[in-house]
């Protein structure tokens, strides 16, 4: 059900004359049958900074949710949202997102998002450590960003 959620949001911002759509979450939760929570969870999950989206809500009887689709290109606040939000470390998946972002924004081509991937794996990174190899990723992550901030 997550995914139909997900996707139906997704082509409401692609239906949309704009970057943004606000939702009343209470509204989707009733188109399909679920409890506002679950709605919650997908945005949550599924429209994070790190998959290229800015998540706006607002509480009470008027309340709404706006998601807005980014472009980094455009917005060197965002872009630095996006590096703090790496913080000191990061999990691969939460890379990956990342990686689909940059691309999603036309900053890395489909060959540097796999040449990169492929870096920032558990097997290329060869540490026994968890946390270590999470530091590792966010550390090289980060400087990415940061080189890529000042050559947009």
């Amino acid at each position: 059900m997550s995914d139909t959620i997900e996707e139906y949001l997704k082509q409401m911002l692609v239906s949309s004359d704009e970057e943004e759509v606000e939702i009343r979450r209470s509204d989707i939760a009733e188109h399909f049958d679920v409890v506002p929570s679950q709605i919650n969870y997908v945005i949550k999950t599924r429209f994070a900074l790190q998959d290229g989206y800015i998540v706006q809500s607002k509480r009470g009887g008027g309340g709404y949710i706006r998601i807005e689709k980014i472009n980094l290109m455009e917005d060197s606040d965002v872009f630095d949202r996006l590096i703090n939000s790496i913080s000191d470390r990061i999990s691969q998946k939460e890379e990956e997102d990342i990686l689909h972002t940059l691309f999603n924004n036309d900053l890395l081509s489909d060959r540097e998002v796999n040449m990169v991937a492929s870096i920032l794996t558990h097997d290329a990174i060869n540490v026994s450590d968890p946390e270590t190899e999470e530091k590792v990723r966010a550390n090289v992550l980060s400087a990415l960003l940061c080189r890529l901030k000042y050559e947009c």
